[in-house]
């Protein structure tokens, strides 16, 4: 697999609640053909420096994208099949899409959008800024600028408290809180709850609490590989490793080992720093809101 490099940068304060570090990546030679974009609590924000960047879902066209947003999904998407070696990412707290983006994340989920649908022609200036930035640090300025401007132009109303409660308590529980248990939290029948939430997020709460398990597993690899699946499986709630091995052939397409084979040696080393995000490109983190 080709070697990449990372830099990330923390943003305003004033951001901390919508999006983690920005990070910029940059392959140092061909990138590989296939990088699988897991499932995880974020929606991603991709601006490629260099050529656009191929997205398709599993047997699916692959569409092409100078810069991208992809919403919550609860299935990996292959990123690959074009040269392009650069670009920037964010990762983004739900809440994030009503506030810098305009629109709730459940028109978002399950999809990739050019970034130009969603907010036109200031996604392509942000694109043709970057792209002419020569310095890491300048490109990071601008879009921490870019996001501050969003913040103070655009809303979308707010998420309803009762699903913001029912977002968090899922991400706490890393998706260990079942749906009858959290309804009963928020006051709601299940039935309300589960069309509610959908509503909102795009995916129901028992599929949400699937996809933040198996971020749990993938999180874990990450900062210990090592780790026996046997005792991973029992950790993250599965009944026993050939559960876990099943959600994660249905969720990445391939078994925890080739996956580990394959995609970790090219994710950040440096845990603590960059925790497990919505891997379109390897990620850093965004701060749960």
């Amino acid at each position: 697999m080709a070697g990449i490099e990372h830099h990330t940068r923390s943003l305003h304060p004033a951001l901390r609640p919508y999006a983690g570090d920005v990070i910029g990546y940059a392959y140092e030679a061909d990138p590989p053909d296939l990088h699988r974009g897991l499932p995880s609590r974020y929606l991603t924000v991709i601006v490629t420096l260099d050529e656009p960047l191929g997205v398709a879902r599993p047997g699916g066209p692959v569409a092409k994208y100078d810069a991208l947003v992809g919403g919550l999904h609860s299935t990996a998407v292959h990123v690959g099949q074009t040269p392009s070696r650069a670009g920037v990412q964010l990762n983004l707290t739900p809440s994030a899409a009503r506030v810098l983006l305009g629109l709730p994340p459940g028109e978002l989920a399950s999809g990739v959008l050019g970034l130009d649908e969603v907010l036109g022609r200031r996604a392509r200036e942000l694109t043709g800024q970057l792209r002419d930035a020569a310095t890491w640090s300048a490109r990071f300025g601008l879009v921490e600028s870019w996001l501050l401007r969003q913040l103070g132009e655009r809303r979308a109303g707010a998420v309803r408290p009762e699903l913001g409660w029912a977002w968090r308590r899922l991400c706490e529980s890393s998706g260990g809180l079942g749906v009858q248990e959290l309804a009963s939290e928020v006051g709601w029948s299940r039935r309300h709850l589960t069309e509610r939430f959908r509503s909102e997020f795009g995916l129901p709460p028992k599929v949400a609490s699937r996809v933040l398990r198996f971020e749990l597993v993938t999180a874990t690899l990450r900062r210990r590989p090592h780790t026996r699946l046997a005792e991973l499986s029992a950790t993250a709630g599965y009944a026993d490793q050939a559960h876990l091995t099943r959600e994660f052939r249905a969720i990445a397409g391939c078994s925890p080992r080739q996956w580990m084979t394959e995609e970790l040696p090219a994710l950040p080393t440096d845990f603590d720093r960059n925790p497990q995000g919505p891997a379109i490109v390897p990620a850093s983190s965004a701060r749960s809101h």
